[in-house]
């Protein structure tokens, strides 16, 4: 299987220079091919009967040598590879938009998720060295995986440099058949239903207030300033604190539980229904609910273990874990479970994490 790996880079102030270009090279092929793109449906809409075709990624990249970048010297000074590479992702973006996967293509914008891909000689030297086209030698602080690579992503968050690729890993068959059931929350991240629990990062709600505070402080600032710019560094500074704290909870949890149990069994949620609550949207955001599946589906494949995913509409709250006797109704308040039945009494979410493991026998 593939796996992602992404570190820092170690950077001069020329590599810096040279990074900042590749970014604007492909921000530039995106957006006039966007702006094309955009042109011909138009076109297309008004003339029923006279439609162009779309162009395809390499139609695209055409037109951009005959008449873009022949009038932009810059575009020499990168590597060929990235404005291809970025009307290959443009392509793909409106693909998904025309099967109603995903909206229309947005135009980018300076400073905001600068980033590129690069292909060809991409080889790793040493521990902490890898070679791309056109920009050369890059160090990182980290030691990088021996494997061979064809292509690479470089990313810009605030003022830092990070380098990701994919490389082939072999499963890992850990031979272990333990079940457990987990079920997420807003107050604890999870509930394991082995009696655990397992507390969530809360990193946004711990930082908010400073947030707030740097946010209040920029509004005046002239967009495009010296001052502007630092206090938007700040600010990104900020939110990328923010989501590596979380990152490093669900990374952690996910990796305990792949590791450790043969199966893993978890509900459907509705996070996007979820995240439309105003009460609760901003809570569940900081969770992170996605990224703990996302993060559990790759790393179940890779140490060989079973996710088992199951309907959103399992009565696993209302259900008693002792008689298995259900409630007709089980309002968000009550955090105790009482079962009239039998008269068991337990935790609201423990009992819903031991449901959950009972549905793989």
């Amino acid at each position: 299987m593939l796996l992602g790996f992404k570190t820092e880079l170690k950077l001069n102030n020329s590599q810096r220079v040279m990074l900042a270009k590749h970014c604007g090279v492909a921000r530039h092929a995106w957006n006039w091919g966007l702006w094309l793109t955009k042109n011909i449906l138009d076109r297309n809409k008004a003339n029923p009967d006279e439609k162009l075709k779309f162009p395809t990624a390499i139609d695209l990249h055409k037109l951009l040598v005959a008449l873009v970048k022949s009038e932009n010297q810059w575009y020499y000074e990168c590597s060929k590879s990235t404005p291809q590479i970025a009307l290959m992702a443009l392509r793909e973006a409106w693909k998904r938009c025309f099967k109603k996967t995903a909206g229309v293509p947005k135009f980018k914008k300076k400073g905001r998720r600068d980033s590129f891909t690069l292909e060809g000689t991409v080889k790793i030297l040493g521990s902490n060295k890898i070679q791309v086209p056109v920009i050369g030698i890059l160090k990182t602080y980290e030691r990088l995986p021996q494997v061979s690579i064809k292509s690479c992503t470089i990313s810009r968050q605030a003022d830092r440099w990070f380098i990701s690729f994919r490389f082939d890993v072999e499963q890992q068959e850990l031979g272990n058949t333990t079940i457990i059931g987990v079920d997420l929350g807003i107050k604890s991240l999870a509930t394991l239903s082995t009696g655990s629990v397992a507390l969530g990062a809360k990193s946004y709600k711990k930082y908010a207030a400073k947030l707030s505070r740097l946010q209040w402080l920029n509004r005046h600032k002239i967009m495009g300033s010296s001052n502007g710019n630092k206090a938007q560094v700040k600010i990104a500074r900020l939110h990328r604190k923010i989501a590596n704290i979380r990152k490093d909870t669900l990374h952690k949890l996910t990796t305990l539980l792949a590791k450790n149990h043969g199966v893993i069994v978890i509900e459907d949620l509705n996070v996007s229904g979820m995240m439309k609550n105003h009460k609760l949207a901003a809570s569940v955001a900081d969770m992170g609910f996605f990224e703990f599946r996302r993060q559990l589906t790759y790393k179940c494949e890779l140490y060989g273990s079973k996710l088992v995913v199951v309907d959103r509409w399992f009565p696993s709250s209302r259900t008693c874990s002792n008689c298995s006797s259900k409630k007709e109704t089980l309002s968000l308040g009550e955090r105790v479970f009482e079962c009239g039945n039998c008269g068991f009494v337990i935790d609201r979410d423990l009992n819903a994490a031991i449901n959950l493991s009972k549905t793989v026998s």
